[in-house]
């Protein structure tokens, strides 16, 4: 079991590699990925902008707002952004520094403030999403004088536009929702990284890497590795387990997580990491109390900082 990138320095996910054995002797590779927090960018502080932050901050997005006017970029107006920042957009893009990691919504007040922070994202790192507030008539004619500017056809076609999804919103914060829901559907859209043996990505749980990152004490680390039928957790679930019982993350809760923990702490006493089973099929299920018909493979190891 190694880490890969824990602090996430440079806003890409951790990697936490498990080499794992199972009942018969055969050895696989698994990748569980920490996503860090999703960073969301929104340049311009209009009345789209300010429930779009509130929502999106809600859903776990790092929001930061861009505008060139004090009245419209201020701590008042979005006290739920991460960070406020007040200065002209292209001086804002370039010192946030975006990464292909990053979610830009481009919703200014106007054509050329558009063309403005357009022309300064292509010219860097391609975020991982590019929204751009809009009708589709205006937008072709931005496109098309962008195009004649030089900036290649290939980055202006993944910008995303009209932004949002269409569901017929009208007022700011219907149009808010739309955005917000592209938003969620490209952050848990599968990529072209993932290989078949990375475990689902979940949420960036903050807690849980910080633990395992800053605790000394002896633990063991169950991860579900492999799924069948209807569970109660992905592939990823991951739970740490200190020698009290005492958990942090989890793996489903009920019964089959007391079972879970039980052989973490064996796994502590033997220092003997491996797989286990858990079958909660419906005769299974029945008996003991689980709700969920399917079946789970954890891989249990003991892990320690110190």
């Amino acid at each position: 079991m190694r880490f890969i990138n824990p602090a996430m320095e440079g806003g890409a996910p951790a990697e936490l590699i498990l080499d794992t054995i199972d009942g018969k002797g055969a050895k696989k590779t698994y990748t569980r990925v920490f996503l860090p927090p999703a960073r969301l960018i929104l340049l311009g502080g209009g009345h789209v902008a300010q429930p779009l932050c509130r929502y999106a901050a809600d859903l776990e997005f790092a929001v930061t707002v861009v505008d060139d006017r004090p009245s419209f970029a201020n701590a008042v107006r979005f006290p739920d952004a991460e960070r406020v920042v007040c200065d002209s957009f292209v001086k804002a893009i370039s010192e946030l520094s975006i990464t292909r990691y990053d979610f830009v919504c481009v919703i200014t007040r106007g054509h050329r403030y558009d063309a403005t922070c357009l022309r300064a994202l292509f010219s860097g790192t391609m975020p991982r999403y590019l929204g751009l507030i809009g009708s589709r008539r205006r937008t072709v004619e931005l496109f098309r004088l962008l195009e004649e500017e030089g900036i290649d056809r290939a980055k202006i076609d993944r910008v995303h536009t009209p932004i949002g999804l269409s569901i017929g919103a009208e007022t700011p914060k219907e149009i808010a929702i739309s955005i917000l829901a592209e938003l969620i559907q490209q952050r848990s859209s599968k990529s072209g990284e993932r290989e078949a043996e990375r475990l689902a990505l979940t949420s960036h749980e903050p807690e849980l890497l910080a633990y395992l990152m800053e605790n000394r004490e002896p633990c063991a680390l169950a991860v579900i590795v492999e799924k069948s039928g209807s569970t109660p957790v992905p592939t990823g679930a991951i739970m740490a387990v200190n020698q009290l019982g005492g958990i942090v993350g989890t793996v489903g809760g009920g019964c089959g997580e007391h079972e879970i923990i039980n052989r973490a702490l064996e796994v502590l006493r033997t220092g003997k990491a491996g797989c286990f089973d858990l079958d909660m099929s419906n005769d299974v299920a029945e008996e003991e109390g689980m709700v969920c018909g399917g079946r789970m493979k954890a891989w249990i190891e003991p892990f320690s900082q110190a």
